[in-house]
């Protein structure tokens, strides 16, 4: 029995040893903000387990799952994890994974320092706060300190401003990468409905890249066709339009990506990346 009772003990201690230390005061906090999940994060085998998607998304990644597999893309970086594999693929490399991804609450954990380095992003560690700090957005030589939007209504309008690095980046590269053609100016375009020319355009929202003065460093302008007329009548038109304020040119545009960079900003609305400057809407 002597010796049974140190064999005990030993197995007990490589039992708590090897199960999930749980954290469920850790915080994580990107670009300064904290960050909100019904998936708490938590510790196992010293590293800080995250929900994928959460993170990627604030990260301004795309996600994708097909079980087991779940892909994260962003600009030119693809990385690929399996579940329960700790071989995970980024840009075609194999990578080792400290922890293999799990599935828990029907959200896919997996490493934080794996998936936020993986994107330039930097992982810093202090008490029971872990801080994610992304690469800034740089124009022209200049850093983006906050993306502003504006945008108008019958009765007031708003102006927003996002201070989320990989949300800016993300938005811009959206409106870049979908900036075609380049077109003469309509006729009549505004932030107010023109019902009295076919071919008019309303200006559905500006955004401007500023710098830590709160200078413009680049402003687009996104129009839609106004579609009050018959369709004979807006034969030819484009439905959409981009202007290039900084470099006063007009572009063909497209609603899907004016769609996905809405998407962009309601997910940053819903993890408070997002400050009021003023709402004038009654």
């Amino acid at each position: 029995m002597k010796k049974a009772i140190p064999a005990i003990m030993l197995a007990l201690s490589l039992a708590v040893s090897s199960a999930p230390a749980y954290a469920a005061d850790n915080q994580i906090k990107i670009d300064g903000v904290s960050v909100a999940s019904d998936v708490k994060p938590e510790v196992r085998d010293n590293r800080t387990m995250v929900p994928l998607r959460v993170i990627s998304e604030i990260l301004g990644a795309k996600v994708h799952w097909s079980k087991p597999e779940v892909t994260v893309t962003k600009g030119d970086m693809t990385v690929i994890l399996k579940l329960s594999s700790a071989a995970a693929e980024k840009n075609g490399e194999i990578v080792q994974l400290d922890v293999k991804p799990y599935l828990k609450h029907n959200r896919v954990i997996v490493p934080l320092r794996f998936v936020a380095e993986a994107f330039g992003c930097k992982v810093n560690y202090s008490d029971s706060t872990v801080t994610v700090n992304t690469p800034p957005l740089v124009i022209g030589g200049v850093q983006v300190k906050a993306l502003q939007e504006e945008f108008h209504m019958t009765m007031g309008g708003v102006v927003q401003q996002v201070k989320a690095n990989a949300f800016n980046e993300s938005i811009y590269d959206i409106i870049v990468e979908n900036e075609g053609a380049e077109v003469d100016a309509p006729a009549s375009y505004s932030w107010m409905v023109n019902l009295d020319v076919p071919g008019s355009y309303y200006k559905d929202v500006q955004y401007d890249f500023l710098d830590a003065q709160g200078n413009s460093i680049q402003r687009y302008d996104i129009y839609s066709l106004v579609n009050a007329f018959p369709a004979d009548a807006l034969s030819g038109y484009p439905t959409d339009l981009i202007y290039d304020g900084t470099e006063d040119q007009w572009h063909l545009f497209s609603e899907s990506a004016r769609e996905e960079i809405r998407q962009l900003l309601d997910t940053a609305h819903e993890n408070g990346l997002v400050t009021i400057i003023s709402d004038t809407v009654v």
